[in-house]
């Protein structure tokens, strides 16, 4: 599994004629600082004006934003559609669970003309918004929330806790390994998204590190060879930050489940 990667980034270390004479590398080419240094600092693409980190940021933003707002969207419809008890709340549910037979791409097209329309495209909310809308965080969250004791609830509203005060003190700390495990689930899905970014984003400005890879493509040095290097080097830093959330809410995931448990 780890094979591909090693020979991605001992790869990015030669220069590009290198690679296309000879194919992928396995070994050290001595280009790595320049390599990195070039991807990540200096101002590249038809503007002159994007570098390795503004894409780097730009995936973050949306990796983040993504993750954050399905949570949250997710969180706040199961406990509509379990605590509210209101007439075809389950019908809604249904409804919801149902577009997880619509993927992205079957409904490109009418989201782009909505995000068109309201004068999104090259912004940061034209990016994000339009997908934080989660069946799947929605049935987790729900399925969770029917397996919380109904004398929880009792409690709270002998206290004289309202529906917000519930919610916020009692569901989102129960439900703490349960937003870990969602959340990396859709900082992934976010990070690595390219089809709609590259639908929503003219400017590139707004490209994001995924999208960067096949631009750094389509730049070509002398002889007409493409920046294999450079697109190589892209490919690793993009792996990096999913990574590291996986790595660092893994752990928190495990202390959620271990202190639920006492």
């Amino acid at each position: 599994m780890m094979g591909p990667v090693v020979i991605a980034f001992t790869s990015s270390t030669f220069d590009p004629i290198a690679i296309h004479r000879d194919g992928l590398k396995l070994g050290w080419g001595g280009e790595f600082l320049s390599t990195y240094d070039t991807v990540l600092f200096e101002k590249s693409g038809f503007t002159k004006e994007v570098n390795g980190l503004l894409m780097l940021f730009n995936s973050m933003v949306m990796g983040l934003g993504f993750a954050i707002g399905k949570v949250v969207v997710s969180i706040l419809a199961a406990y509509a559609i379990v605590y509210f008890r209101f007439r075809g709340a389950t019908v809604c549910f249904w409804v919801i669970f149902s577009t997880l037979l619509l993927p992205l791409e079957v409904r490109i097209l009418p989201s782009y003309e909505v995000v068109q329309s309201l004068g999104l495209l090259n912004t940061y909310t034209g990016l994000i918004v339009p997908l934080i809308a989660s069946a799947t965080g929605t049935f987790f969250f729900r399925q969770f929330f029917k397996s919380v004791p109904e004398e929880l609830l009792e409690a709270a509203r002998i206290d004289g806790a309202n529906w917000w005060r519930f919610l916020v003190d009692i569901l989102v700390p129960l439900s703490r390994t349960m937003i870990a495990a969602i959340f990396i689930i859709m900082f992934v899905v976010g990070w690595n998204q390219y089809l709609w970014p590259t639908l929503m984003t003219t400017e590139e400005g707004y490209f994001t590190i995924v999208r960067g890879i096949k631009q750094i493509m389509q730049v070509w040095i002398g002889a007409n060879i493409p920046a294999y290097n450079e697109a190589l080097a892209l490919a690793v830093l993009a792996m990096l930050p999913p990574v590291l959330i996986v790595v660092i809410f893994q752990r928190m995931f495990i202390k959620g489940l271990v202190e639920t448990e006492k």
